[in-house]
């Protein structure tokens, strides 16, 4: 799936250089909020998520009191991104395809392309992988049919960014490059400021430490520039983490985080709040700071339950099994919860994860763990990756979902997608 998914990705990249035309600036321009379009573009990147919400709501009354079926997608689609950044997934879920459906009433393949690309990062975001997949490759196609270069790049960032999160660096490092020298060109400083910090943190992954530290601060000093607030708090929660593992230097580690998680609250970025606390549970945890270590993991993991996170769930509670450890937990208990960790996290499709669990093992005196159940191979068939994703019926995978974009959209494989 991702080797496939990369050679989309470098076929569409080649094509957009021919429509990419000008911009430059090094992506040093003011950062832009491209989801949010229509009556809403006046909103910054920087606008509360409970304001953005607010706004949209009331726009998309008067869009459908008006019948603009092209005004409701749009506002359809920052409902959806102002819901799954708050953790609101259902929410999300609802917004996302009624915007597909209201787009595709206008006949709008730009704004049926928003909206696939809001459900597959919604299907990211839930663990569900091979959907996020075949989502965001027919955004890809949508927005490249409909002439749309935006809803195209940030389609092509997110299959990136999933295998990334998916642990599969060899193939996306180089798609990572190209797409942050196509952000570069067009003076896209938010999308700059993504590519960026996802190389720092392949980067960081792969232990290459000094280079990952100066990526993220070059991304970070690139959000403060362009004022984009919630590429900044990424960014410093990425520096943080390497003069924590590095240097060792807790205070500035918690210092940064402590700048950060300021602006998630301000932002109301619950996901990104969660991630936050996750890391400081991280460098209290290196600095043999166990008991503050497990309240801040415990802490991390409601968070993520709350939202349906089942990667940010499974990393914490991997955090939190091993501050328990070190504090006196019996080991049959933890060797339990590991091997159980392990299969959550094959389930969900992190190649690393195994790797992650046996060395929290070796680390604790608990290895080998005891036998699992197994878990299905990253991109099976059928939709049941992870339980309490969304079933969505009809999808064609693979190559087919890319044939079948022809048919949208009258009955085409976007159409499947909002089906069930």
């Amino acid at each position: 799936m991702v080797h496939q998914t990369a050679e989309l990705v470098r076929r569409l990249l080649a094509d957009q250089e021919d429509v990419a035309g000008g911009g430059g600036g090094g992506g040093r321009g003011k950062a832009v909020a491209p989801e949010y379009q229509g009556r809403l573009g006046e909103l910054s990147v920087n606008a509360s998520l409970t304001d953005v919400l607010a706004h949209a709501t009331t726009a998309l009354r008067a869009a459908e009191q008006a019948g603009q079926h092209a005004e409701m997608a749009r506002c359809r689609l920052a409902v959806a991104e102002a819901c799954r950044r708050l953790g609101r997934v259902e929410e999300a879920e609802r917004a996302w395809r009624a915007g597909y459906r209201a787009a595709r009433e206008a006949g709008d393949l730009g704004a049926m392309a928003w909206a696939l690309w809001s459900g597959g990062t919604l299907a990211r975001q839930r663990g569900a992988l091979p959907l996020a997949y075949r989502l965001l490759r027919l955004a890809a196609e949508l927005g490249e049919r409909g002439g749309d270069v935006v809803v195209r790049g940030y389609s092509l960032a997110g299959l990136a960014e999933t295998g990334r999160i998916q642990g599969d660096y060899e193939a996306v490092a180089e798609l990572h490059e190209q797409l942050l020298a196509e952000a570069r060109r067009r003076g896209e400083a938010r999308h700059t400021v993504w590519a960026m910090s996802g190389i720092a943190q392949i980067h960081r992954n792969n232990g290459a430490y000094d280079r990952a530290l100066a990526l993220f601060e070059e991304a970070a000093d690139i959000a403060r520039r362009a004022d984009d607030r919630r590429g900044w708090a990424w960014a410093l929660r990425g520096i943080a983490d390497i003069v924590s593992v590095r240097d060792g230097d807790v205070e500035r580690a918690l210092g940064l985080l402590a700048e950060g998680e300021a602006v998630c609250r301000d932002m109301k970025l619950s996901g990104a709040l969660a991630y936050n606390h996750k890391m400081r549970g991280n460098v209290l945890y290196r600095a043999g700071r166990y008991e503050e270590a497990r309240d801040m993991y415990a802490g991390a993991l409601e968070e993520f339950r709350g939202m349906e996170e089942p990667r940010g769930t499974a990393l914490s509670r991997l955090g939190l099994v091993k501050s328990l450890a070190r504090l006196g937990r019996d080991a049959a208990e933890t060797a339990a919860e590991l091997a159980a960790l392990r299969d959550s996290l094959g389930r969900i499709g992190l190649r690393h994860g195994p790797e992650l669990v046996a060395k929290a093992a070796a680390e604790l005196g608990v290895d080998p763990l005891p036998e699992g159940r197994g878990a299905p191979a990253a991109g099976a068939a059928g939709d049941a990756v992870v339980a309490g994703a969304p079933s969505v019926a009809g999808v064609p995978s693979g190559d087919d979902a890319s044939a079948k974009v022809a048919g949208v959209p009258s009955g085409g494989a976007g159409d499947a997608v909002v089906a069930s």
